[in-house]
């Protein structure tokens, strides 16, 4: 791809940041616009820009266009880069969408597509079994979750009488926990859960690091894996005071948190080990989104805007390693500092973040994680779990920052490396001074963090400006960290011994384990439903499809039985009784007969039977082709039969006269159908569509008759298929009516002589 591509392509982010930009210096934030989109299900192409929305947005384009940038000399020379930069492109796309989106249908639509990209991009060397098996992965596990999220929002939505964000927002605070709310809340746990890579949904995230460098830079850093944080924030207004919010927020993060922290121990990938701690982190956030209070929810955007800027330059930190030495494993690195010192550099100005050190903007969120759990009620083990958290992030930033730079090459290990050229050490290096600029002047992110922080409070607790970042941690604590943290680095490799030693002995029992079991099963299971149900007999696909049937209806009738009302009783004209006897002698008759011509006539009773029912209850259309339909059947049928009587191959129904299932069946199948009937009949008549017709059959269709209008103007496509229904059974008699009037003139004297 040539130069003019690239530059092209990463204009792309540069113009949406400048955009974001332009929109936060001139307009007041909330900012909302949209478009109808579907007005008849009363969905809208809704958006809305707030505190929280706008920082997500920078570091979607602010670090999107370090990824362009970066992607030009990573993918440089391969075929494959300008699919490369159109899937970064619409996946950017799809980001902004989801973080704008108002109404929770379209960010829905934004969110799969997320997914769907993902997918694309995981699988970016798709030539390669592990890229395939990993993006597969991701999709099925993102996928599924996103729609568990669908059925939440629907329900969510439904509950609340309101689509919007926003609407929902305000609106369930004031509402009781029903079952319907706490069902919503549910389902949109676990769809935000396995998006962020939450226990037990962890697993999917460091198995997408086969995906190139600059996709792990930007989807599981900066972005995609922050969408379930995003949307957990977004509704802890709406859910915020309910405890079992609370609690599974608190308790999910805590573990997240600290088992990620753990696995990463086990791994020698620097790209795995840096997707451990991103899981980490995410589940710290999740907890701080848990937490009450003003500086809870600037701790949440301080940790958001902190690890975008240390985590994405970390990952082209170690693309430059594998591009530059050939490797990732750490066994095999150290001493690359003389060969990559610009590399180098930005490893270390990006691990002081994760580390927490002074003067990096780490080191201010961490005082305002520290505040916020200072000030709100904190699980015992979610202290614990922090404290594994940092000490932990602290050997994993010396892993990236010193070990594989300054210390000794391993035995065996790569003595020869070389420095990428700018598009490679630029992005690490700006980002990671971006970070350091951060930290020593952190009111330059103020008032973007107090309008994140106001847009995840409450809203009746106005737009209170937390405290200025003004970071005062307790030394005493950041040393204790600090000298744990370098410890664990120092015992790093003992410590990945004794994990693997503790795995082996116990089966290596994971929840990737369990993935790989549960897909080893779909096609057993398949297998075994296949066996049990294609039985080869047409009795039994219509008893499976009946009772599937009679299983939703009567599944939704039960849930709607609170709501149920009888209809008034009436009695019912001679016509209509008379059509309904005709039907239960045809019920009666086609099931005691045995043979076929009669079971045939009596089914062509319960069709005329209901033919007459439709004429009695003025469709005089309907009846007339039924009329007809039932007539032509019939006569064909009929003619066949009479034919196979002829010919000896004429045979009794096979089954037997008494079948206790079948029987059990057909009841339950009346019963249920008679319920919805006799449901809908006493739903109240909605004369909307009468009244359209009324007012619309002069000026909108020329003609008096509304009936003909109906037919003609209103309803033209059905009627041209009930027309096309009684051409095709003329049609269908024809040869039959063809072949009586050839006999006819066979009969007749000197006919054909």
């Amino acid at each position: 791809m040539s130069v003019a591509g690239r530059t092209l392509f990463t204009l792309a982010p540069l113009t949406a940041l400048v955009a974001v930009l332009w929109v936060l210096g001139t307009q007041t934030l909330p900012f909302d616009f949209g478009w109808d989109w579907i007005p008849a299900l009363d969905i809208e192409l809704a958006f809305r820009i707030d505190g929280l929305s706008a920082l997500m947005l920078l570091m979607i384009t602010g670090v999107g266009v370090a990824v362009f940038v970066y992607a030009g000399g990573y993918l440089s020379g391969h075929p494959d880069q300008k699919r490369a930069y159109l899937l970064l492109s619409l996946f950017m796309v799809a980001m902004i969408g989801c973080v704008t989106a108002d109404h929770v249908l379209v960010l829905f639509v934004f969110w799969e597509g997320t997914s769907l990209l993902s997918f694309l991009l995981v699988g970016f060397y798709h030539e390669r079994r592990e890229s395939r098996k990993s993006a597969q992965q991701s999709l099925l596990v993102t996928g599924t979750g996103g729609l568990i999220l669908l059925a939440g929002f629907i329900v969510l939505g439904q509950a609340v009488g309101s689509y919007r964000l926003s609407e929902i927002i305000v609106a369930v605070p004031a509402m009781a926990p029903t079952p319907a709310l706490t069902l919503a809340m549910g389902l949109v746990l676990i769809g935000a859960f396995t998006k962020s890579a939450q226990f037990p949904f962890h697993f999917w995230l460091p198995n997408a690091m086969a995906a190139p460098t600059p996709v792990s830079a930007y989807l599981h850093s900066a972005t995609m894996v922050k969408l379930g944080v995003y949307l957990l924030a977004r509704l802890d207004p709406a859910f915020g005071e309910w405890p079992l919010w609370v609690w599974l927020l608190k308790g999910v993060g805590s573990v997240t948190a600290a088992w990620g922290m753990v696995l990463a121990l086990r791994e020698r990938d620097l790209k795995r080990i840096l997707a451990w701690s991103t899981v980490a982190t995410l589940g710290t956030l999740v907890v701080l989104v848990g937490l009450r209070g003003e500086s809870a929810s600037l701790a949440v955007g301080a940790l958001l805007l902190a690890h975008a800027l240390y985590k994405a330059p970390l990952f082209f930190v170690a693309g430059n390693i594998d591009h530059g030495a050939g490797t990732r494993l750490i066994d095999r690195l150290g001493g690359l500092r003389r060969q990559m010192p610009w590399t180098a550099a930005a490893a270390l100005l990006a691990a002081a973040s994760l580390a927490g050190l002074p003067l990096s903007f780490g080191f201010v969120a961490k005082d305002v994680i520290s505040e916020a759990k200072g000030l709100g009620e904190v699980f015992t083990f979610a202290r614990m779990a922090n404290t594994v958290f940092g000490t932990i992030a602290v050997a994993v930033a010396g892993i990236t920052a010193v070990r594989v730079f300054w210390l000794r090459v391993p035995p065996g290990g790569v003595r020869e490396a070389h420095e990428g050229g700018a598009a490679l050490v630029l992005p690490p290096l700006l980002l990671g001074l971006v970070g350091v600029v951060l930290g020593v002047y952190p009111l330059l992110a103020q008032d973007l963090l107090a309008a994140a922080a106001a847009a995840m409070s409450p809203a009746g607790a106005g737009n209170a400006v937390p405290a200025p970042l003004d970071p005062q941690p307790d030394l005493g604590s950041l040393l204790l960290g600090l000298m744990f943290g370098v410890a664990v680095f120092l015992l790093w490799d003992r410590c990945h011994r004794g994990l693997e030693w503790l795995a082996v002995r116990t089966g290596r029992i994971g929840m990737s384990s369990v993935y790989e079991r549960s897909l080893e099963w779909i096609p057993r299971v398949a297998a075994w439903t296949t066996r049990r149900m294609q039985t080869g007999s047409l009795p039994a696909y219509v008893a499976w499809v009946l009772a599937s049937v009679v299983l939703a209806l009567g599944v939704m009738l039960w849930l709607g039985s609170a709501e149920w009302t009888w209809p008034a009783r009436a009695v019912p004209s001679p016509g209509v009784a008379g059509a309904a006897g005709l039907i239960v002698l045809g019920a009666v008759f086609a099931c005691l007969m045995r043979d076929r011509l009669v079971v045939l006539l009596s089914v062509g009773l319960i069709g005329y039977g209901s033919a007459v029912m439709f004429l009695f209850l003025g469709a005089p259309d309907v009846a007339y082709t039924q009329f007809t339909m039932e007539t032509v059947f019939v006569i064909v049928a009929a003619a066949v039969l009479l034919k196979l009587r002829r010919m000896g191959l004429d045979r009794a129904v096979p089954e037997p006269a008494w079948r206790p299932g079948a029987l059990l069946l057909s009841l339950l199948v009346a019963s249920v159908l008679t319920a919805l009937l006799l449901a809908v009949y006493a739903t109240p008549f909605d004369p909307v569509l009468s009244a359209f017709f009324g007012e619309q059959s002069v000026p909108g269709a020329y003609g008096r008759n509304v009936v003909n209008v109906i037919l003609v103007d209103f309803r033209a496509l059905d009627t041209l298929g009930e027309v096309a229904v009684v051409v095709l059974s003329l049609l269908a008699a024809l040869p039959i009516l063809q072949a009586w009037r050839r006999r006819a003139r066979a009969r007749r004297p000197g006919v054909g002589t």
